[in-house]
Order: structure tokens, then C-alpha cells, then sequence
């Protein structure tokens, strides 16, 4: 085996453990490939927290069978332990991981061995059953459970292939009660990883030339603590995550640090005050909302009130100077009516968001929000998304109003005409920006944005 490929869907946990793999085969001595070029081995990094999302992991499984006959197809991610189930028609040189805690170790064997049949006589190989890698019930019984695990054997990473932004995975797991989401049932435990880990992995990818490094995790704000549950953390952890950023923007050389999503209650005045402390820590903030019905929030069982997000928000403004506001919405969750619609679009104008993420209500097998009723119709779920959208579009164009004329920073992406993001994350083509000739990605550049 000499070649591979990986392809990664989904969040930004996902992106950054696609690039774990593809590390490890890169140590392992394997050159990496285009999916066409025929590679040795696929991985499929999948993702299952949308219908959608699940659509496309299925849709590239079989792209990559189809294409690549003779390849081994190795899938991992999320779809495998969806509990809708994962078909097991694509093929017999297709293995899907299961127990992601031995996806490092079935890589290894596969490339040592060559195939899935001969890794089966290693000693050390994963278990396989109808093409599953497996946990056995030792191993099950094995596992520790505590703040302080280790997400995985896969290497810590050196740099972020393809990417300008490099982005850290610090945190994993999710055992809280939102009824619409299924990642308490792939990313059941919870786990940190520890600050020196955290500020080595920062360093290399400083040293690899990342200007910019995004702080992730499927529970970002509960880094330190053994359950993203506020009523179950324990009081000594709570300054844990505001420690973590504190030792990650001290690294000399980092430019940029961003963090990733967060809620109300992870925002304290601790953290605020990071921002007046370190200037590379970036002025944005993402906060999911949801829903701007207090009533639908209830539904959701979000760990907040409106009026504590409202809070949040003003508190913020009062640590950072014209702050970017990010957010999340959900539209057509179960029982919304006009009226909770109405109280959402009111609420996301009266934030001033810089970008709102529209997601259309997807219900998942496993998950509460799936018996919930009365149903939205597809119908009225497209058009509420569409006055979303309006709504975001007119917001973003606010936003970005208020800098013209002023200097801004804009870390270069790849792209063709040459792009970026400023400080506060709204995206800016260089000849918007006065006195900035050639840039090249990964570049910092700055200049009087003129439009």
C-alpha cells in the first residue's frame, strides 16, 4: 500500500480529525492522491447530523467504490454509529469503523497488511464483523470515562493541509439533551485534551506557517469538565477553558486565535477579559440561537433562556469593540408557529448578527424532536428559511458598513480573485481593499477596506 486519499465531511471536529488521518499515513510513509488517481485506500470521513449530510457520506462511499474498484474503502466519521443504521451493501472491500477509539489502529493494520483479511491475522488488528470494526466487551468494559481522556491514538497535528486556517480540536463528546440533535448518540463521552497537548499541537502549527488557529470541539465551553451539563460541573473546573486560551494565545508567532462555537453560560467575564489582554484574540464570537421563541427554546431544552442570551450579547459589547456576532438558527423545529418565526427574525435583527447559519429543521431517528408534533410543513419550513436568509443577507451588508474606510487585516484564503477573512470574520476580496497588491494564501495582508 503506497497511496491514499481522505475526504472529509462535515464540522470542524470532523475537518480537523480528517487531517489526523491523513497525518498519520503521511508518518506511516504513504503519499497522498486525487480520488481519481486511483490511491491504495480511500477514507471517507463521514458526517450524519443531517439527512442531508448523511445523503452526501452515502453519495461519496459510492462515488469512491465506483471509481476506485480495487481500492480498499475505509469509512469513518459519524455515519457508521448513527443509529439509523449503516448499510453494509457497498461492497466487500469497504470497512466501515465503528469504535472510533480503534480507528488509528485499524488504519495501521490495514496499510501494514495490505488488506482487511490479512490485518484480520495480526494479533493487534481490530475485530471485523460483515465489514464493521468493532469493540469486544472487554475493551468496552476497558474504557475510562473522565474529563482527562484522550480523544484518540491518532497523531497531534503538525499542519493543516490545504488550509490557511488551522483548526484544534480540544474537546470532544456530547452528553447534554438538546432533542434535535443526534450527536449525544455518535459522540457519547466526553473528553479534553490536556493544556500541554493542546499548546505543543498550537505550536507546530505555528511553526508550519498557520497564521490563524480555530479552537473546536463538539462542546467547546465545557473543556475541563467530564459532562457539557452546567448543573453537574464541578467548580474547581470552571476556570479550565479560560486557562486553555489564555496559555494558546501566549504562543509567540500566533497572529490569529479564534474561537469556535459557544453558549451563553460559556461566556464569562473571565473569558471577556482575555480579549482586552491579547490582542490576537479575534473579536468574534459564534453563539448558536436556535430560536428566538422562548417557548421553542424550552422544546429544544437549550441550556438558556432568551433573556439570558440576550445578556450575553450586551455583555460582550461591553468588553469588545463592534464585536462579530455569529449564530445559528433552526427553522420549522416542531410546533413553531408564525408567531415563535416572527419572534425569532425580531430577535436576530435587534442582535445585529454579522452571519446567521440557516439550517431547516432535520429530524433524526433517535432523538426526541422526531416524535414531536405537530410537524412543520416542508413548504412553509422553505419559506421561513428564505426571509432567514433575507434577513442574514441584510445584516451581513450592515455589518460589513461600519469598516469601510477603516483598516482591516484579512488573512488570504485560496481562490481565484484572492479573498480573506478580516479579524471579524467577514470575507473581503483584495481589490476591495486600497494599497494591497499580490497576496498569496495564508498571507496576512492589510489595507482601507474601500467597499
Amino acid at each position: 500500500m503506497k497511496t491514499y486519499t481522505v475526504t472529509t465531511l462535515g464540522c470542524k471536529v470532523n475537518q480537523y480529525e480528517g487531517q489526523q488521518m491523513r497525518q498519520l499515513l503521511a508518518d506511516l510513509g504513504l503519499s497522498a492522491v486525487a480520488l481519481d488517481a486511483g490511491p491504495d485506500l480511500v477514507i471517507v470521513n463521514t458526517c450524519c447530523v443531517t439527512h442531508t449530510a448523511s445523503a452526501k457520506s452515502r453519495q461519496l462511499i459510492r462515488k469512491s467504490r465506483n471509481h476506485n474498484p480495487d481500492s480498499i474503502i475505509l469509512i469513518a466519521g459519524c455515519l457508521p454509529v448513527s443509529p439509523s443504521g449503516f448499510p453494509l451493501d457497498f461492497g466487500p472491500r469497504v470497512i466501515s469503523v465503528e469504535n472510533k477509539d480503534r480507528l488509528a489502529d485499524t488504519i495501521v493494520s490495514l496499510v501494514g497488511k495490505h488488506s482487511c483479511e490479512s490485518s484480520q491475522s495480526s494479533a493487534n488488528a481490530p475485530k471485523f464483523q460483515n465489514q464493521q470494526c468493532i469493540e469486544t466487551a472487554d475493551e468496552r468494559k476497558q474504557k475510562t470515562f473522565n474529563a482527562e481522556h484522550e480523544f484518540s491514538q491518532l497523531p497531534l497535528l503538525k499542519t493543516f493541509t490545504e488550509h490557511s486556517r488551522a483548526f484544534l480540536k480540544v474537546q470532544d463528546g456530547c452528553d447534554g439533551r438538546c432533542s434535535y440533535c443526534i450527536i449525544p448518540k455518535i459522540r457519547t463521552r466526553v473528553c479534553n485534551k490536556n493544556v500541554k497537548s493542546a499548546v505543543e499541537e498550537a505550536k507546530a502549527l505555528v511553526l508550519s506557517g498557520h497564521c490563524e488557529i480555530v479552537l473546536t470541539g463538539i462542546f467547546l465551553g465545557a473543556y475541563g469538565h467530564a459532562t457539557v451539563r452546567r448543573k453537574f460541573w464541578n467548580e474547581k473546573d470552571l476556570g479550565a477553558f479560560v486557562n486553555l486560551v489564555d496559555r494558546i494565545s501566549r504562543i509567540e508567532g500566533l497572529k490569529r486565535l479564534r474561537l469556535s462555537s459557544l453558549e451563553p453560560g460559556d461566556v464569562t467575564d473571565e473569558l471577556l477579559k482575555l480579549f482586552k489582554k491579547h490582542h490576537n484574540l479575534m473579536p468574534h464570537l459564534h453563539l448558536p440561537l436556535q430560536s428566538g421563541s422562548e417557548r421553542i427554546l424550552k422544546r429544544m431544552c437549550r441550556q438558556y433562556t432568551l433573556s439570558q442570551y440576550v445578556a450575553t450579547i450586551d455583555k460582550i459589547r461591553t468588553y469588545i469593540d463592534r464585536p462579530a456576532i455569529t449564530t445559528d438558527v433552526i427553522v420549522g423545529f416542531p410546533g413553531e408557529t408564525e408567531e415563535d418565526f416572527s419572534q425569532t427574525l425580531a430577535i436576530a435583527e435587534d442582535m445585529a448578527f454579522s452571519k446567521i447559519h440557516v439550517f431547516r429543521f432535520s429530524s433524526r431517528e433517535g432523538t426526541a424532536a422526531a416524535k414531536m408534533q405537530p410537524v412543520v410543513s416542508a413548504e412553509v419550513i422553505i419559506e421561513r428559511s428564505q426571509r432567514m436568509l433575507n434577513l442574514d443577507r441584510r445584516l451581513q451588508r450592515q455589518f460589513r458598513r461600519q469598516f469601510v474606510g477603516e483598516r482591516v487585516s484579512v488573512l488570504v484564503e485560496a481562490g481565484n480573485p484572492p479573498a480573506g477573512r478580516t479579524e471579524r470574520y467577514f470575507q473581503v476580496k483584495i481589490s476591495d481593499l486600497e494599497g494591497v497588491g499580490q497576496a498569496g494564501a495564508g498571507e496576512i495582508v492589510e489595507g482601507k477596506l474601500l467597499r
